[in-house]
């Protein structure tokens, strides 16, 4: 429903989802209470009268939580005693995400989740609207942050919706990668320790399980929380940038906006490699970790491809970084001296638009930055290093959670590397600005 003045309210039943878990135990507080309250049971009224309260709380959140977009912004308003105006600039924004919880679907409501730069990094939710509202208002927003005004005559939802899918992981192929990474070895190493003390000797075993609760339901939650954020992902390319929706129980469905992208990475481990796997992720500006959002969505990086061959990927990062390097260096000898286990996968190369570093020990990871979006240049020489006449050039991005260094490089072609990076950024920065 919208007012005069153009301020809108969220669906109805919005305390309802956001409450989650506490909406569910909200419930079986009432079914139990009802339940005693036949009984004649005292504390049953007092137990309904606690969710009660919730009930009213979670009505007066509603109520005074409004929105609207005014110009080139997003404005939310909410809070009754301390009464907050947020404005969004839509100028910012680096992603727009559909978030569907189990909840959510249940009751046909999505969140929008808008994920903006700047220095502020923040996240503006819209927690929650009908589900059939969602797609039509990310198409306005995504229309008005590419420069559109709001008098301006909206695209046709149905005509954004059009798309290319380019991959779509399969679940056995998730499932399998999920076995044999450092999570899903560790989570089945737990297991058969438990299998193998229960038979020797029941009695430790139940002891084991009960010292080690904690840490034995956080390492299932890690491996069900994986599975159920990449389950059935699929990357779709769409006139205003990638699309990726994934979700087994909580539905995702994520917008990054073309030229957004702060850095790639290519995670392979050890046992990945044989088989050929890869894992491709892609860090955006603006702050990940954002207040109101679940743990479960609270993920440092976009993952764009859970798991996949390497011609995959490759195929991909031409969608993403196409003038990224080629070739890659490896570094001098006597690297071997300092890091004899990394030796093998250091290597780097550069492009004029995009810098490239290979780094691990015992998984390889590759990164690529592009050299418009450097924020930084760092050149680092530890006490080794400058025995064996290395050094590291440090490249910054505004991401937060991929880096990328060239790591142990001759001192003098490392001083060749920061100068030369320095123009190329300086130059690609200009030519952003024209």
């Amino acid at each position: 429903m919208t007012s005069p003045d153009g301020w809108r309210r969220l669906h109805p039943l919005s305390p309802i989802v956001r409450g989650g878990r506490a909406t569910i135990g909200v419930g079986i507080l009432l079914f139990l209470s009802l339940l005693q309250g036949r009984r004649g049971s005292s504390n049953s009224y007092i137990e309904l009268g606690i969710a009660g309260l919730v009930i009213v709380l979670g009505f007066v959140s509603w109520i005074v939580t409004r929105w609207r977009i005014d110009g080139d912004d997003l404005r939310i308003e909410s809070g009754v005693l301390r009464r907050q105006s947020l404005r969004f600039p839509l100028s910012q924004v680096q992603a727009i995400d559909i978030v569907r919880p189990g909840l959510a679907r249940i009751f046909g409501v999505a969140e929008l989740r808008l994920r903006t730069g700047g220095s502020s990094g923040d996240t503006a939710r819209l927690a929650y609207l009908a589900s059939h509202e969602a797609e039509p208002l990310r198409a306005r927003l995504l229309a008005l942050a590419e420069g559109a005004r709001e008098h301006e005559e909206t695209p046709d939802p149905e005509a954004v919706i059009e798309e290319h899918v380019l991959t779509t992981v399969p679940t056995g192929r998730l499932i399998g990668s999920i076995l044999i990474s450092d999570v899903g070895i560790f989570a089945e190493s737990v297991l058969a320790a438990l299998i193998v003390t229960a038979v020797l000797s029941p009695a430790a075993a139940m002891g084991v399980v009960s010292a080690g609760a904690v840490w034995i339901f956080a390492v299932l939650t890690l491996v069900w929380r994986r599975f159920n954020q990449e389950y059935r992902l699929s990357l779709a390319e769409a006139t205003d940038g990638l699309r990726v929706r994934s979700g087994l129980i909580a539905l995702s469905a994520e917008t990054i906006r073309p030229g957004r992208v702060q850095a790639v990475r290519m995670v392979e481990p050890l046992l990945w490699r044989a088989l050929g796997w890869c894992r491709l992720e892609v860090d955006l500006a603006g702050k990940q970790r954002s207040k109101g959002e679940g743990q479960a969505e609270r993920r440092p990086l976009r993952t764009v491809l859970p798991v996949g061959s390497r011609a995959l990927a490759e195929e991909l990062l031409e969608r993403i970084v196409p003038d990224r390097p080629r070739v890659q260096s490896p570094p001098p000898r006597r690297t071997l001296l300092k890091s004899p286990l990394r030796y093998r996968m250091l290597a780097w190369g550069r492009s004029e638009t995009c810098v490239a570093t290979t780094s691990g020990r015992i998984r390889r990871v590759t990164v690529w930055a592009p050299l418009e979006k450097v924020q930084s240049l760092r050149r680092v020489q530890g006490p080794l290093q400058r025995r064996l006449q290395l050094a590291t050039i440090h490249v910054d991005t505004a991401g937060h959670s991929v880096h990328a260094a060239i790591r142990d490089r001759d001192s003098a072609e490392a001083d060749r590397a920061l100068a030369d990076l320095s123009e190329l950024a300086r130059a690609e920065r200009r030519k952003k600005a024209r």
